[in-house]
């Protein structure tokens, strides 16, 4: 079984997209690098920018055979043959729709285009592959007669393509095994994704006798683009337990180039190579994972160049966070638990997905909240708005004692710390010296850490609070550091 992939011509083609000679070059050694047997490095008649890549490529002395696709015109020959590739594909209309409407032609004279074109190419030392194009949509006695016809001029092999995506598996397989077993060099199949089917044909092709697939990276191409190659490649690996060759620890690296030097993000969810096909939120999963990865996961990220990745949000639950808690080196207690983990699901109930820092932020608040508190908050609320003086009442638990005082301020911040230093007054006395907020990430729901600066009889601290309303994250930092210079 070979892989040719097209990602240089038939995934240049996509709209927008415009590789430079160095591009080129760069994708087409990392395509070899995965050890597939033939890159489609473009079309040599395009330009002389686009020859000018082909040569580059050409001249790399990869490992791969080196393909320029081709019309059936002498003169895309002799383009080819200047870029020093080792085949062409040699590309035929073979519907009658194309035939008759892009062509003008009938099929007997493209037929003997076909011939004539696949001799010259064959006399001037190229490796020819024989591709019928719109053959989905063809009269399949004419293609087949077309085929051998070549066949007789010298092709080495023949390509079916679906050029506009019109194969169902059904339909794939019966047609492959009749032409694997009636021609007699290597058959191949060219599939479009217009029905999202590109990957299940290609499947049902190479089950059905095809020797060789098509595919680009991330499965970029003209309109819904053609059949992905980690796609097909890890289904033969994985699901129908064939060794392809292909050295799949550098599959997401190639994904991720791709993506990069033609500007084409890949979908979050795509699968194997998406931002998400090894990110898990849900506690339940979790849980599962740190049992055993294989719980939710079809195969171990690693064997295609990727890591896991542990977010939380809504669904996160005690195992998620645990995990995410030891890996950043953090421990905790029962109860210190239970407060992230409500904390995280507050933020994800307003749909914040909690990164590292967020949930660092919060862990390290809550260690400092639950270590042994003097002072605690029972009740809170603020009063604020357009001609209204800003007004706080605070319910403080004050060495088991309950404290009720009200403050007014500037703004509801303000307000909310002059409460709180009214209700500790008898207690002690302690000055606010600095006050800095940061949203730790953006957004209109993003977690909010304050943090304060307190001074108690010439002694200095520093203490936070995180939340996403700046009020309570301002009234957690200031009664954390007074607790702390309380204990001191």
């Amino acid at each position: 079984m070979q892989f040719l992939d097209t990602t240089l011509r038939d995934g240049e083609q996509t709209p927008g997209v415009a590789l430079s000679t160095d591009d080129k070059v760069f994708i087409a050694k990392k395509i070899d690098e995965l050890g597939v047997n033939i890159i489609e490095a473009g079309s040599a008649i395009t330009s002389v920018g686009e020859r000018q890549s082909i040569k580059a490529i050409t001249a790399e002395n990869l490992s791969a055979e080196i393909c320029s696709y081709a019309r059936i015109m002498k003169q895309d020959i002799n383009y080819a043959i200047d870029c020093n590739v080792d085949s062409v594909h040699l590309v035929v209309p073979v519907s009658d729709l194309h035939i008759n409407v892009k062509l003008r032609k009938d099929r007997e004279a493209v037929r003997q285009m076909a011939v004539e074109v696949t001799e010259y190419a064959k006399d001037h030392g190229l490796t020819v592959e024989l591709s019928g194009e719109d053959a989905s949509r063809a009269d399949l006695d004419f293609l087949e007669s077309l085929y051998s016809s070549g066949i007789e001029a010298g092709a080495d092999r023949i390509c079916f393509c679906d050029t506009v995506g019109m194969l169902v598996p059904e339909k794939t397989e019966q047609i492959f095994n009749h032409l694997a077993s009636s021609i007699q060099v290597p058959v191949a199949i060219h599939c479009h994704n217009d029905f999202g089917l590109a990957v299940s044909n290609t499947l049902a092709a190479l089950r059905a006798g095809a020797k060789e697939a098509h595919m680009t990276i991330n499965g970029i191409g003209e309109r819904a683009g053609n059949t992905s190659f980690e796609e097909v490649i890890m289904a033969l690996e994985w699901l129908y337990k064939y060794n392809t060759g292909i050295n799949c620890e550098e599959i997401y690296r190639t994904s991720r180039l791709v993506s990069r030097l033609t500007g084409i993000a890949v979908s979050v969810n795509k699968s194997l190579v998406g931002a998400n096909a090894f990110t898990h939120e849900a506690g339940i999963h979790v849980h599962g994972l740190i049992a055993d990865t294989s719980t939710y996961e079809p195969i171990s990220p690693e064997i295609i160049g990727r890591e896991r990745k542990v977010v939380l949000g809504k669904h996160a639950g005690k195992s998620s966070v645990t995990l995410a808690l030891k890996e950043l080196g953090l421990d905790t207690d029962a109860a210190q638990l239970d407060e992230i983990v409500s904390r995280v699901k507050e933020l994800g109930d307003h749909g914040k997905k909690i990164t590292d820092s967020d949930l660092q932020s919060i862990a390290e608040t809550v260690l400092d909240i639950y270590r042994e508190s003097m002072v605690s908050i029972e009740e809170f609320t603020v009063v604020s708005g357009n001609k209204i003086t800003p007004t706080a009442s605070i319910k403080l638990n004050v060495n088991n004692k309950s404290i009720v005082e009200a403050g007014i301020g500037d703004g509801p911040v303000d307000a909310a710390i002059n409460a709180i230093k009214k209700a500790i007054s008898g207690v002690a006395d302690i000055q606010l010296e600095e006050y800095h907020v940061d949203a730790i990430t953006g957004g209109t729901d993003a977690l909010v850490e304050v943090i304060v600066k307190l001074s108690k009889d010439g002694k200095m601290i520093t203490s936070k609070g995180a939340r996403t309303d700046i009020i309570m994250a301002s009234v957690e930092a200031v009664l954390n550091g007074i607790n702390q210079l309380m204990k001191e």
